[in-house]
């Protein structure tokens, strides 16, 4: 089990100019981050091939591992035409994460307005087969692919499932997000109990939870599937009772990278910093309850 921490935690300070990607690799080491999760979100690595060089050299110096590459898509309510290009869009990122040298690449898969069960089993055959396809072109390389509980649409425990079985690949499996099902209502503890028997990767980030009865919160918070409010917390102080989740994920025999994701509105080093203290402790403290 290694982990670490993905550059996605550390967007504010990416974007502000802070830190370089780069700059963010060497600080997740040292920080004790055990590998770097690759988020192009606030860079680009199609735009700017050469980051990808500068990115492997700067893991290789901070004796750190990159674990895995993970980017959006979406294959629903496209036409044809624009159905293809995302194909073969996605592919072109598969060829990213070839160059990266890691086997691990997550790509969303659907989005859509209507959120509804029978709007996504009429959608989920096309966004199957484009999943299957790029599985497939990613095989070749001994990369496995996984989509995300994100995004509502495809959030759901039993819809990830549905879309994996549906793809029918060995090397199609799930970034399981601890904290992402809250967004569809799901008991976090529940649904990892369900799907971490698929999980290639596992990312543990925390949220407060409000219900939609006491009203809105205020600045900061989103709503869920259902209406009630979240907030990023720093891993360890949000309302996820995340040393259960941890104790299930243990049990289960996952021996995979844990990606800390911070979305928290503290300052992102600092929340970065706390929380993957907070997820070492208690990925600690589950092995000694398991003795």
């Amino acid at each position: 089990m290694k982990i670490g921490v993905s550059t996605y935690s550390l967007l504010g300070a990416i974007r502000s100019g802070e830190l370089t990607v780069p700059e963010a690799i060497a600080y997740i080491a040292d920080i004790g981050g055990e590998h770097a999760e690759i988020v192009p979100i606030g860079f680009s690595l199609t735009d700017n091939p050469e980051l990808i060089g500068q990115i492997r050299r700067q893991a290789e110096a901070s004796g750190i591992e990159l674990s895995n590459y993970a980017v959006g898509a979406n294959f629903c309510g496209l036409s044809d035409d624009e159905y293809e290009a995302e194909i073969a869009r996605v592919k072109k990122e598969v060829d990213v994460a070839r160059r990266l040298g890691v086997s691990l690449m997550r790509h969303d898969a659907a989005s859509s307005a209507d959120l509804s069960i029978r709007n996504f089993l009429r959608e989920l055959p096309r966004v199957a087969e484009a999943c299957r396809r790029i599985a497939d072109y990613a095989a070749q390389f001994g990369i496995t692919t996984s989509v995300e509980n994100h995004g509502y649409f495809t959030q759901a425990s039993d819809r990830v499932q549905m879309l994996i079985h549906a793809v029918d690949r060995p090397n199609f499996r799930t970034t399981l997000d601890v904290g992402n099902f809250l967004c569809a209502d799901e008991s976090p503890s529940v649904a990892v109990k369900k799907n971490i028997g698929y999980a290639s990767m596992v990312h543990i980030k925390d949220f407060y939870w409000r219900p939609a009865a006491r009203g809105n919160p205020g600045e900061g918070w989103f709503r869920t599937a259902h209406g009630h409010y979240l907030r990023g917390a720093i891993v360890g102080n949000g309302d996820i009772d995340l040393p259960d989740v941890l104790r299930i994920i243990r049990k289960s025999g996952y021996d995979g990278y844990l990606s800390l994701e911070f979305e928290g509105l503290e300052e992102c080093k600092l929340g970065v910093r706390i929380g993957l203290d907070n997820l070492r402790r208690m990925w600690k403290e589950t092995e000694a309850l398991s003795k």
